[in-house]
């Protein structure tokens, strides 16, 4: 056990235990961490409060030069903190590092973006008046990120909400601790005030709760499923809390009978296996045109036979395991309802590798219906289904007929035919011969329906989170 939390300033040992296990090994115990107090929350936002007044008198240039240099320090480390993340998390090594340096790369962006935090001076509709339009800080940030990408998400919700003048409490998955603490230190052993960025480890019912319900946290963040993001709602609705929610996906790439089908093969996989399917991006309908559906199942069935499946650290690894026991026994069971909902195509059964781990073949189904639970259900797993249309209506008419509206992704040499899916496709984000899977960091990020809910993350327009407006105007002709 170690001193995990950090609060104050401070680290601090907290209570209880969480066992944090190698989902490629399950006999490698990482570390053991414990969850912070109700003392310890309440003294992280009381930090907060005060290191967040200190933080927002503090001007741009050094703002950015902090912010920048955290980006520099992660990228720096990114092998080392890559291989702890991959470890703790399941994916492949190369993603892992990877994905270290594209928090670094949030860094450093938003860095840049602290000098360009402009507002606005207008005329007013009355002579003699002026207006101007001002962006300040919320005050303290609750941040409640995922087990899925343990860095990348809090880089990308931290680095503008201190941008902007924000301090940070940052809860992370209970699954991924040690992402996190790295994260925290690097942050943190820059030159800002003590309780400006504050750790507090624990489970979503106990401390994303306190986050939720703290009169004093006026803005929550979250990445995660829909139901939890539902209660988390609910919970913080009364506090009248803005919020900022990531959660569940259904994404559909259309293949149509003019794609190029290499390119087709090669997203559909990329974007069904890569990260074992644990991406909110990730492609689980597969909707090809009937004229080339036979063709595009045997290609994509070739592809998939050739996927590497092994440990997270193992040179050539292209498919790590789940990232713990929960998510593989849902897999598991979905291969199941699957069996009497499609045609199992490929894959569907565990895998003994040269440790134990939550291995498991990728996994396709063919000849589905879109109204069946493998298709309408976000299933988080190395798990896709082949579903045949007639055209590009019908093919659209098929990727709409979803609860979700997060990422989508047409294959197809026709400008005409990709202008009209772009225009007509009802998702946040939309790609034309690419995986579904697969963001820039300095570009707006977000879903429709029940994807997203509240501003856009990313890009210039986090500001709309993570700043509030002031409209002041002047009386400029009484001086």
């Amino acid at each position: 056990m170690n001193n995990c939390n950090y609060i104050g300033g401070q680290w601090v040992q907290g209570k209880g235990s969480i066992v944090n296990i190698n989902p490629s090994d399950t006999s490698d115990i990482i570390a053991e961490y414990s969850s912070a107090t109700s003392d310890q929350f309440e003294e992280a936002v009381q930090s907060a409060l005060h290191a967040q007044r200190e933080w927002e008198k503090v001007g741009i240039e050094k703002k950015s030069q902090i912010l920048i240099k955290i980006g520099d320090e992660l990228i720096h480390k990114s092998k080392e903190l890559g291989e702890l993340l991959s470890r703790e998390e399941g994916k492949p090594l190369a993603e892992g590092i990877g994905e270290v340096a594209r928090a670094g790369q949030q860094f450093q962006y938003y860095g840049s973006e602290c000098l360009r935090l402009y507002g606005e001076k207008i005329p007013s509709t009355r002579p003699g008046f002026q207006v101007e339009i001002s962006r300040e800080p919320l005050g303290v940030i609750g941040i409640i990120s995922p087990w899925n990408f343990p860095i990348a998400i809090p880089a990308w919700k931290a680095a503008p909400a201190l941008m902007c003048g924000n301090a940070v409490i940052l809860k992370p998955a209970s699954l991924t601790p040690a992402s996190a603490i790295e994260l925290t230190k690097i942050i943190t052993n820059q030159d800002i005030p003590e309780g400006l960025f504050n750790l507090v480890l624990g489970s979503g019912g106990d401390v994303g709760n306190k986050i939720a319900t703290h009169k004093d946290i006026v803005a929550i963040t979250f990445t995660g499923s829909v139901d939890v993001g539902k209660k988390l709602y609910q919970d913080a609705s009364p506090q009248l809390k803005k919020m900022q929610m990531e959660m569940g996906s259904k994404n559909p790439l259309v293949v149509m009978d003019d794609a190029d089908l290499q390119t087709a093969i090669t997203c559909a996989s990329n974007g069904a296996y890569g990260g074992t399917g644990q991406k909110c991006t990730a492609s689980s309908r597969l909707i090809v045109h009937e004229k080339i559906y036979k063709e595009f199942v045997e290609g994509l069935i070739e592809n998939i036979k050739n996927i590497k499946v092994g440990h997270a650290l193992d040179k050539g690894t292209q498919m790590g395991p789940a990232s713990n026991q929960s998510q593989y026994e849902s897999n598991l069971n979905y291969v199941e309802i699957g069996k009497g909902e499609a045609k199992l195509a490929y894959g569907g059964n565990p895998m003994n590798m040269r440790t134990a781990g939550y291995y498991m073949e990728p996994t396709l189904f063919i000849d589905g219906d879109n109204k069946s639970r493998i298709n309408q259900e976000e299933m988080f797993g190395p798990i896709a289904c082949v579903i045949p249309a007639k055209n590009l209506e019908n093919a659209l008419e098929i990727a709409n007929d979803t609860d979700f509206g997060l990422s989508s992704g047409i294959i197809t040499q026709s400008l005409a035919k990709a202008e009209y899916f772009k225009q007509n496709i009802k998702t946040g984000v939309a790609t034309v011969n690419l995986p579904t899977a697969g963001l820039d960091y300095h570009v707006p990020f977000g879903g429709r329906k029940a994807s997203s809910f509240g501003p856009r993350e990313q890009g210039t327009y986090a500001r709309d989170f993570y700043s509030q407006v002031k409209t002041s105007y002047i009386n400029s002709g009484s001086i």
